[in-house]
Formats: C-alpha cells, sequence, structure tokens
C-alpha cells in the first residue's frame, strides 16, 4: 500500500458522497431547516456510526444556539409538543430509533426521519422524510452504490448533510463565523 492507493480510495468516498448529497431534495431540505428552527428542542435518535453522525450534528447545532438533546443521555429533558425529534436510520427500521419515534409522535412531537428507504415503518409516524438515497439493506432500484463496506456512505452523507444545513442556517441567519466561539465549549 502506499500514497497513491490512499489517494485513489480518498476520491472514491468523496465522489460518492458528492453524489449523495446532491441526491437529496432541495425542497425537503427547506422543510426540514424550517421544522428544525420552529422548534423548541431537537432531539437526536440513532444507534452505532449513526449515532456518531447525529451526536456531530447535534453539537454543531448547538453552536448555532439550537437547543438538542440526544436520546438517552443522563441529562434528557421530557419531549413535548413544541418539539422535533429526528430520527437517524438508513433502514427505517432499527428497533430502538422506530420504538422511541413512535413513542415522541403519540406524546405529540413532530417526527423527522433522515435514511434511505422511502417505504420503511417509520412512514406511518414521520412528519418529514429526508431522504439519502444510498446502498442500503432495502436494495432499491434507485440507490446510489458504494464501494464502501456496510452502510459507510450513508454515515458519511448524514454528517455532511447536517453540516450542509448548519451553513445554510449560519448564512441565512447572518452568523458572523469567530461568534459562534462563544458557544464551543470552554472546559477543555
Amino acid at each position: 500500500m502506499d500514497k497513491q492507493d490512499f489517494v485513489f480510495v480518498s476520491k472514491i468516498i468523496i465522489n460518492e458522497c458528492s453524489q449523495a448529497l446532491e441526491a437529496v431534495n432541495c425542497n425537503t431540505v427547506e422543510k426540514y431547516l424550517t421544522m428544525l428552527t420552529e422548534a423548541r428542542k431537537v432531539f437526536f435518535v440513532g444507534v452505532g456510526r449513526v449515532l456518531l453522525s447525529l451526536e456531530a450534528i447535534a453539537k454543531r447545532y448547538a453552536h448555532l444556539g439550537i437547543e438538542t438533546v440526544i436520546v438517552g443521555q443522563i441529562t434528557e429533558p421530557a419531549i413535548g409538543r413544541e418539539d422535533v425529534l429526528i430520527v437517524g436510520s438508513g433502514s427505517g427500521e432499527t428497533m430502538f430509533p422506530a420504538g422511541i419515534a413512535r413513542k415522541a409522535k403519540a406524546i405529540g412531537a413532530k417526527v423527522i426521519h433522515i435514511g434511505s428507504n422511502p417505504n420503511s415503518s417509520l412512514r406511518e409516524v414521520a412528519d418529514l422524510f429526508v431522504r439519502i438515497p444510498v446502498e442500503s439493506r432495502a436494495k432499491e432500484l434507485d440507490e446510489i452504490h458504494s464501494e464502501q463496506p456496510m452502510t459507510s456512505l450513508f454515515e458519511q452523507s448524514l454528517l455532511l448533510f447536517g453540516d450542509a444545513t448548519a451553513m445554510m442556517l449560519i448564512r441565512d441567519r447572518g452568523i458572523e463565523l469567530e461568534k459562534l466561539w462563544e458557544f464551543h465549549a470552554n472546559l477543555e
């Protein structure tokens, strides 16, 4: 293995991520941002590497002054009707996030599902579905193929989706990037 191998596979990953993000519906992104900014609190739920991407998104949104909560944290408050739950699940069938989504919906919170499978059982509870149409276990015909292992492309695209939407909020609100440091952790 050498530098050429690294550069080669890096380009594959970057190209796949570009394809995935370009395939996200822009009107859906606008609806997502509206729901996000109108919410009192924004809760996030996912598992595994998807959860890691969601935690990064929650942190970035917190830098923008949005009150974010990761489901399961010891300091997690109650969710209510003015809140939004963002569910990250490519398949839309992952047991824990799907169960939490149903509970949040029963309480009256809005539910946003970010995933790749448009035919998942989360359709029944999601107020909005943001589709990142990448290869998944659902094997939909229009999925973007990935040379990466398992669901890496979904997790990467999810993280980049969060950064892209954060950047849109920064521009929309006219936030000076230097001012964001006041929201950054300072006990490090």
